[in-house]
C-alpha cells in the first residue's frame, strides 16, 4: 500500500511538473507570436495573457485583444478571447469569442454580438498547425456595419473538413437559421413590404480546393487561393423566392474563374427587380435580360420559374446566352 501511494505521488508530482512546463512553453509561445507580427508591422495588443486548467488542460484568455494588419487592411477587437487545449491532445482547439467584437475590412467596419460564438478545431499533428477540420456555432448572431442597422439570425452553423489524400481540398458547409436582413436592404429590395421578415432557408455545400492548406501561415502571411470551386448546392428561400445554385468553377492565378454553375430560380421576375433596387443593374438592362430569359423559362414550361446556366468565360458572366457583366475576382486578401 505504501509502495502503491508512492508510486501515485510521485506520477502527480511528474504530471504537475510536465503541466507547468508546457504552460510555461504555450504562454511564451503566444508572447513570441504577438512579438513576431509587431516586427511585421501589425498592431498586435492585448492587456493580459492569463493560462489556468491545470492538471489535464491549458487554457488560455486574452484581455482587451486588438488585432490589425495594415497591409491587408483588416482588423479584429474584442475584450476577450479564449483558447482552451487540452494537454494530452494539444492539436484540439476550443475557441470561445465574447458577446461583443469589432472586425473592420479594407471597406467598412462591422459590430459583431452573439449569444455564444465557439469553434471546434482539430490540426495535424507535427504540422505548422494545418487545419484538419472546424466546427463553428454562432446563436443569435447579429452583424451590424457601422452606422446602420442588423442583420441577425437566430443561429449560424459553419463546418470545414479538408479531405482524405488530399493537400488543400475543403469540403464546407454553412446554414443560417431565421436570417433577417436588415431593414434598411429591405426597405430598399421590398417596396411593397410583402416578404417575410426572415428567409426560410440559407445554406451552402461547397468542395473548395485551394492553393496550398489553411494553417498558420494563412494569418501570418497571406490567404490560401481558390483555384476549384465545386458548389453542390447553394440556396436561399425568401417568401416566394426560391434561388439555387450548384456546379464548378475553376479559378486561375489571377482570380478569374472559368465554368458554369446552374442556376434555379423561381419568380425571377421579382430577383430582378430587387435588382434594380438595390442598384446592382439599371432598369433598361433589367428590361433587355427579362426579355431574353422569359424566353427561355416559357420555353421549358413554367414562366415563373428559370433553369438557366451560368456560364464564366472570357472574364465575363452569361446567363443563358446573355452577357450580363464582368466575371467577380474570387481573391482572398
Amino acid at each position: 500500500m505504501k509502495r502503491l501511494l508512492i508510486a501515485i505521488l510521485v506520477a502527480a508530482g511528474l504530471w504537475a511538473g510536465y503541466w507547468v512546463i508546457g504552460a510555461q512553453g504555450v504562454k511564451s509561445g503566444y508572447s513570441d507570436w504577438f512579438d513576431a507580427r509587431r516586427a511585421d508591422g501589425w498592431s498586435a495588443d492585448y492587456s493580459d495573457l492569463a493560462l489556468h486548467g491545470f492538471p489535464n488542460r491549458f487554457d488560455t484568455t486574452f484581455t482587451d485583444l486588438a488585432l490589425a494588419d495594415p497591409e491587408t487592411g483588416w482588423a479584429w477587437q474584442a475584450p476577450f478571447f479564449q483558447v482552451f487545449r487540452l494537454s494530452y491532445k494539444p492539436n484540439h482547439v476550443i475557441a470561445i469569442w465574447p458577446d461583443q467584437q469589432l472586425i473592420a475590412t479594407p471597406g467598412d467596419k462591422f459590430d459583431v454580438s452573439s449569444a455564444k460564438m465557439q469553434a471546434s478545431l482539430i490540426t495535424e499533428p507535427h504540422s505548422n498547425l494545418t487545419l484538419s477540420r472546424a466546427n463553428l456555432v454562432a446563436d443569435t448572431l447579429q452583424i451590424a456595419r457601422r452606422g446602420h442597422d442588423a442583420t441577425t439570425m437566430t443561429a449560424l452553423h459553419m463546418a470545414a473538413q479538408k479531405q482524405e489524400g488530399e493537400t488543400a481540398l475543403y469540403r464546407i458547409a454553412l446554414a443560417a437559421d431565421d436570417l433577417a436582413p436588415s431593414s434598411r436592404f429591405r426597405k430598399m429590395v421590398d417596396r411593397s413590404g410583402g416578404l417575410p421578415h426572415t428567409l426560410s432557408a440559407f445554406s451552402a455545400d461547397v468542395q473548395i480546393g485551394f492553393d496550398r492548406p489553411w494553417d498558420l501561415s494563412a494569418i501570418e502571411d497571406s490567404r490560401p487561393q481558390p483555384r476549384r470551386i465545386d458548389v453542390k448546392l447553394a440556396e436561399a428561400k425568401w417568401g416566394d423566392l426560391e434561388l439555387a445554385l450548384a456546379g464548378e468553377l475553376q479559378v486561375d492565378e489571377e482570380g478569374r474563374p472559368k465554368g458554369r454553375l446552374t442556376v434555379k430560380a423561381r419568380n425571377w421576375r421579382e430577383m430582378l427587380d430587387m435588382a434594380v433596387a438595390s442598384e446592382a443593374i439599371s432598369r433598361g438592362f433589367a428590361d433587355q435580360l427579362a426579355g431574353g430569359l422569359n424566353l427561355i423559362a416559357g420555353m421549358a414550361g413554367n414562366p415563373k420559374t428559370l433553369d438557366i446556366p451560368l456560364d464564366f468565360r472570357r472574364d465575363l458572366v452569361f446567363l443563358g446566352p446573355v452577357p450580363i457583366g464582368e466575371a467577380p475576382v474570387l481573391r482572398l486578401r
